[in-house]
């Protein structure tokens, strides 16, 4: 069972990083369950995000950050999956505001409705209601923000059925919403490990100079292998106890000689091979829950 997120007094040092002329990354760090990244691509006369964080307050934030930035009102959001910790935030930035998104994730946020919610009823949601797709696509669009050239691409199914990564090519800067976590533990449980993995290889070949993950802070292109050598983890110990005639939870429960680097645990990052005292995933479950407060 995941347990509800705790406190995101981190969120408080949230900022804006300046990642090219006019290009930002809205990062809250040590980003956890429902503690979501945005991108910011400043116009002269209106602002594109890329996601908009989970709750009324955190999006209030985002809103503010951007507004010590710019004049310019906020006229897209992209959203790069339907999650909601990516996207509830949208009611704070106007009725005015086009979101696009892939097809299938207007399909799933009309279909699941506002569920986080339910699973978490303690967290502080604020005022947050469901804000659909106007724009939806399946194949490659091109934005452009003034002279930015943003490419918005569909990929997967990955992470879920309808992920799509924001790739600015001249500045070589990719938004790959949840396909990656940085210092964070990976997960696709609506998508495809072996998509995920087949995405990750094909976006090692952008070269991209630097990575903004759906979740942790911003990095370069090595975040892409770190996640996808975790995943291919996953997949060997998973493959291991089928064979042994094991059930999912008794595997993910049991000890394991190996950690991936690309992993988030109690005790921080593991910058190398250890041997922990129980899955990371059922560590990320127990400990890494930050959104309670946001």
């Amino acid at each position: 069972m995941i347990q509800s997120p705790e406190g995101m007094g981190m969120a408080d040092e949230a900022a804006l990083v300046e990642l090219a002329d006019g290009v930002l990354a809205y990062v809250q760090p040590r980003g956890g369950w429902c503690v979501s990244n945005a991108g910011v691509l400043v116009g002269r006369d209106a602002v594109t995000l890329v996601d908009c964080t989970a709750t009324e307050r955190s999006a209030l934030r985002l809103r503010s950050a951007i507004a010590e930035r710019t004049p310019a009102p906020v006229g897209t959001l992209v959203l790069t999956h339907h999650h909601g910790d990516h996207h509830y935030g949208a009611g704070v930035f106007g009725p005015g505001l086009t979101v696009a998104a892939h097809e299938r994730t207007r399909e799933t946020m009309l279909r699941e409705g506002m569920n986080l919610p339910s699973i978490w009823p303690d967290v502080q949601w604020g005022d947050v209601h469901l804000v659909p797709p106007q724009l939806t696509f399946t194949d490659r669009l091109a934005l452009h923000v003034d002279e930015l050239r943003v490419e918005l691409v569909p990929v997967g199914p990955a992470h879920t059925t309808g992920d799509v990564v924001v790739w600015l090519p001249e500045q070589r800067v990719l938004f790959t919403g949840d396909l990656t976590f940085s210092q964070g533990t990976p997960f696709c449980v609506q998508g495809s490990l072996d998509g995920t993995l087949e995405v990750l290889a094909r976006l090692r070949e952008l070269d991209a100079r630097v990575v903004v993950s759906g979740h942790g802070p911003v990095c370069g292109p090595e975040v892409l292998e770190a996640n996808a050598e975790y995943l291919r983890w996953v997949r060997e110990v998973a493959a291991e106890g089928f064979a042994a005639g094991r059930e999912p939870l008794e595997v993910a429960r049991a000890p394991n000689s190996a950690l991936s680097p690309g992993c988030w645990s109690p005790s921080g990052w593991w910058p190398t091979f250890t041997a922990p005292t129980r899955s990371c995933a059922a560590s990320r479950a127990a400990s890494n829950c930050r959104c309670r407060r946001s």
